[in-house]
């Protein structure tokens, strides 16, 4: 089983500020299919912070390039 214990923020996984591990269960099989960390309001407000410094050059992309990358976290996912 996978585990997923960091977040994703500011371009980087970083360890969470406190959060507590989670069990995911698979609701067909109701067995434990991975682990996560659940974010704490500190997690939250990292990553707002992270998301208003990349803002600023981020609304100037354009449909093509906000299309791209959704295509590409798609794709990834």
């Amino acid at each position: 089983m996978r585990e997923y214990l960091q977040h994703y923020i500011d371009g980087r996984w970083v360890a969470s500020e406190g959060g507590t591990r989670h069990e995911v269960i698979n609701p067909a099989t109701e067995e434990s299919c991975t682990a996560i960390t659940l974010g704490t309001a500190a997690d939250v407000d990292k990553a707002v912070a992270a998301a208003r410094r990349a803002f600023p050059a981020f609304r100037h992309t354009s449909v093509e390039e906000r299309l791209a990358l959704l295509e590409r976290i798609a794709e990834l996912y």
